[in-house]
């Protein structure tokens, strides 16, 4: 048995969950979405990630912070295996999605399930529509009326249509950074995913850009469960349900969000929340 199958029957077996607080909580009362244990991360020889362990529940924000190169954003990539477009980069553990063996399943259907927004927005050299009905049409939906009805509930679900609904067919890229961001989710939205990754989507992005992407999430968070990188610890404490916080490719600390940042049990983690490092 390899490592990576010996890595996902042993957390099918697990019967606890991993501090969510002060006192386990059988897994049996909770609704994980993705269940990671054993994780580690190669770049060629070089390891980027260490033994990564957490359980993300269904229907929640969970964002991780640490401080830049501490693996955040290959730990993101590992779950819809986005790092596979770099040679030599290589994930050993185990993913599950709903049970499912990340690692193992088609990647297609894995990433239609588990959709990314990256940090910088990257809208495609088409119109407003075509953009968000590109994963449709690649995933076969033809049909006219079904295109443009979805187009609209995924422009509604990302708080854009009443701002593009009059230029649908107008350039993606005549829309402000804010818009062309919120337009990136929509088109991640458009194929109903159950999991929406977001690598500091608000980077670039003014406070007020910035504050329609977290309202939207709280929204987004009803139906689908939600991963967000952030360097904004006010973001992360504004937004996220759960928080995880990352250094030097390890996760030091993993738990609810109020927790972590009143009472970190981590030295490591209150070091960092307070400014002595970053």
């Amino acid at each position: 048995m390899t490592a990576t199958s010996n890595a996902v029957t042993v957390l099918k077996a697990t019967e606890e969950s991993p501090s969510l607080g002060r006192g386990a909580t059988p897994r049996a009362q909770l609704d994980f979405k993705l269940r990671v244990a054993g994780l580690n991360f190669y770049y060629g020889a070089k390891q980027a990630l260490y033994d990564i362990g957490l359980q993300i529940l269904v229907h929640r924000i969970t964002a991780l912070i640490g401080p830049s190169g501490c693996g955040k954003t290959t730990f993101l990539r590992t779950l819809n295996r986005m790092y596979e477009t770099v040679p030599r980069a290589r994930a050993e553990g185990a993913v599950l999605l709903d049970d499912e063996d990340v690692l193992a399943m088609d990647v297609v259907s894995l990433r239609r399930r588990v959709g990314m927004v990256f940090q910088k927005s990257n809208p495609f050299p088409k119109s407003i529509f075509d953009n968000v009905a590109y994963g449709l049409k690649v995933n076969g939906t033809r049909r006219k009326g079904a295109l443009a009805e979805a187009v609209e509930r995924s422009l509604r679900r990302a708080a854009l249509w009443d701002e593009v609904k009059g230029q649908l067919h107008k350039s993606a890229y005549a829309l402000s950074g804010g818009q062309q961001q919120r337009l990136c989710i929509a088109r991640a939205l458009a194929v109903d995913p159950e999991v929406l990754l977001l690598d500091e989507p608000c980077s670039a992005l003014d406070p007020i850009a910035t504050a329609k992407i977290e309202e939207l999430l709280f929204d987004l968070k009803e139906t689908c469960t939600i991963i967000i990188v952030t360097h904004n610890m006010q973001q992360a404490a504004r937004v996220a349900n759960d928080t995880g916080f990352f250094l030097l490719g390890r996760l030091i600390e993993f738990n609810r969000t109020e927790m972590i940042f009143k009472t970190p049990a981590r030295r490591e983690t209150e070091d960092y929340i307070t400014g002595r490092f970053g």
